[in-house]
């Protein structure tokens, strides 16, 4: 089974729904046979390298609101991450374009860790307040997860991985996406949003169930064994 998943990493439901659904994955009686990949999706293209001014400025002036609103808005997003097992600093975070970060998790998924990767961005954007878009910065954090510190360089001075960042954009417009996190299982399945681990665990069993029906044997001679049916038995 493959599952693909859809995010930035400036995204906080995005962290969430990655705890999400790796509770989901830990209950799945399957996860073995499980391929994830996470594919890009920038919230903000138009994004320079750093915002200026805090997140909840930023925040308050997006969708029309007090500076004191926004607080709330970032006290209840950190509570509902803290039931999830994260740790978000808002105040911390510094805002800016995320197209290289993406970049650097297609080159973790050349070389195997890009769930790694993945993971270190979100808690360098949302818990640490990293700089999110300055090259040197993810250079570091991608060889803190397990990248080639050149190799990483090497990328992110280059348009490497470019188009493939741009495919998964364009893919995404492509199955109607339009927020993240989102979910697609074998290309058959999409699940929207953070979405409770039960729900996650309910959609894996019912595409698995569905590729992988189950089939009847019956022994040589083609006779069926005894057996009650409809509530009584022959004897």
């Amino acid at each position: 089974m493959k599952v693909e998943i859809w995010s930035d990493v400036v995204c906080p439901w995005c962290a969430i729904g990655k705890r999400r659904f790796e509770m989901a994955l830990a209950q799945f009686a399957h996860r073995d046979e499980v391929e994830v990949t996470w594919r890009s999706f920038e919230l903000d293209p138009g994004a320079p390298r750093e915002r200026a001014g805090d997140l909840r400025e930023h925040l308050a002036t997006k969708y029309g609101v007090s500076q004191e609103q926004a607080d709330g808005m970032h006290r209840r997003m950190t509570e509902t991450a803290a039931a999830d097992g994260w740790e978000f600093h808002f105040e911390r975070a510094r805002g800016g374009n995320t197209f290289d970060a993406h970049r650097l998790i297609h080159l973790a998924g050349e070389r195997g860790i890009q769930d790694a990767v993945k993971e270190r961005l979100f808690t360098a954007y949302l818990t640490d307040g990293e700089r999110i878009g300055d090259p040197e910065t993810l250079v570091r954090i991608g060889t803190e997860a397990g990248l080639d510190a050149d190799e990483a360089r090497a990328v992110l001075d280059s348009d490497r991985f470019a188009d493939e960042v741009r495919a998964d954009e364009r893919q995404a417009q492509a199955f109607g996406i339009t927020g993240v996190p989102f979910f697609v299982i074998d290309r058959t399945y999409g699940v929207s949003g953070a979405q409770p681990a039960e729900a996650l665990l309910e959609v894996l069993d019912k595409a698995w169930a569905e590729t992988h029906p189950l089939q009847v044997l019956t022994p040589a001679g083609g006779a069926a064994g005894d057996a009650c049916v409809d509530g009584s038995c022959s004897v």
